[in-house]
């Protein structure tokens, strides 16, 4: 038996598929994976992520500490609420992991890391805290549940506490705010609107069956992977981890050079890539023979040499077979995938694949 999130009863008695992910017990789907997924991208589906690890960091010395271990900025962050997407680096430019930091006060930051990841990010975060006058907190007493969808927001509005509905509903992309106990952000892993909302443990079940009252969807990993991939979400473990930088995992963007003075974990390593060029990349796959992507399957670059599929599906709102690969950075838009002893062709891609439920490739 796994580790079960404080929704492991509400998923039974939904008659969820229960499988093993990284020793937590989730559900896969509810019946139909494929249903769930186009739930999502043309009304609303919500997802357990309880499973997900909420670290609060906290002192005077909170945002110097978070400067030098992160590589974006939590500078840029002035706003009460205002969160940004990053990575956490090894010394030699890999990524350890990939998280959201939210701005609380100026002696306060909330981290969401992955669950795979918890216990190294977790001892790296320690490791580095020394010196710093800072408190780190782990909270293991906190769900979280997504509710992601074009209509999302609007059926889980009814749900909230009185008058924080228009609070919520109020809240730009990439902002969060508090409504009594519940920790409301316009986040999401799927491609599509919606809110992440991390509230007590004891109370997950409660607000579970009131957004399945108000006719959102409960979804399993199954349509949460193929939602993230349309929307060319990397996948910890898959599309990156330490023997990878962002520069080689799209994830160039998440890096902030200014200022120069800013010397945060990683960044000698990234410079000297920044400078000569990182020598893979990683790029969006559409296959245009018959066939499905899957990871670790050989990319070949007719003269230039080969890479492999990190991620690969059916996508359903796509209705044909996409994929990430790293690949050498000197690709063209034309490669092929060895698939069961067969080079199949495919053409490259920038992602993402869809967003917003339309096709975006």
């Amino acid at each position: 038996m796994g580790s079960r999130t404080p929704l492991y009863d509400a998923h039974v008695g939904m008659s969820a598929r229960i499988v093993d992910f990284g020793g937590w017990d989730m559900p896969l789907h509810y019946g139909s994976q494929i249903e769930e997924h186009h739930a999502v991208r043309q009304d609303a589906g919500m997802f357990d992520v309880s499973h997900m690890t909420v670290v609060d960091i906290q002192g005077g010395g909170a945002a110097v500490f978070l400067g030098g271990l992160l590589a974006n900025d939590v500078g840029r962050l002035k706003e009460a609420g205002k969160a940004l997407y990053t990575c956490m680096l090894t010394e030699d430019g890999g990524v350890i992991d990939d998280l959201i930091v939210y701005y609380l006060r100026d002696d306060w930051y909330r981290m969401v890391v992955n669950a795979a990841t918890r216990e190294k990010d977790l001892a790296w975060i320690g490791r580095h805290v020394q010196g710093h006058d800072v408190t780190v907190q782990e909270r293991p007493d906190l769900a979280m549940i997504a509710v992601q969808g074009p209509n999302a927001r609007d059926k889980a509005a009814s749900c909230l506490p009185a008058g924080g509905a228009d609070a919520a509903s109020a809240l730009s992309p990439f902002y969060a705010t508090k409504i009594e106990d519940l920790f409301v952000a316009r986040t999401g892993y799927t491609g599509e609107d919606g809110w992440e909302i991390i509230l007590p443990g004891d109370r997950a079940a409660d607000y579970w069956a009131s957004f399945a009252a108000a006719g959102i969807r409960p979804c399993g990993l199954g349509a949460r992977d193929t939602l993230r991939l349309e929307a060319g979400m990397n996948l910890y473990g898959s599309d990156m981890d330490e023997t990878t930088t962002p520069l080689e995992s799209a994830l160039g963007w998440t890096i902030a050079w200014e200022p120069a003075e800013r010397d945060f974990v990683g960044r000698d390593a990234l410079e000297i890539q920044r400078k000569d060029g990182a020598p893979r990349k990683l790029v969006g796959l559409l296959l245009e023979d018959r066939g499905v992507l899957r990871g670790h399957q050989k990319v070949v670059v007719e003269g230039v040499g080969e890479g492999e599929v990190t991620s690969g599906s059916f996508s359903p709102t796509l209705g044909r077979s996409i994929g990430l690969a790293r690949v050498p950075a000197a690709i063209g838009d034309q490669c092929l995938v060895e698939i069961r002893g067969r080079q199949l062709s495919a053409r490259v891609v920038r992602p993402p694949f869809v967003r917003h439920g339309k096709a975006r490739v």
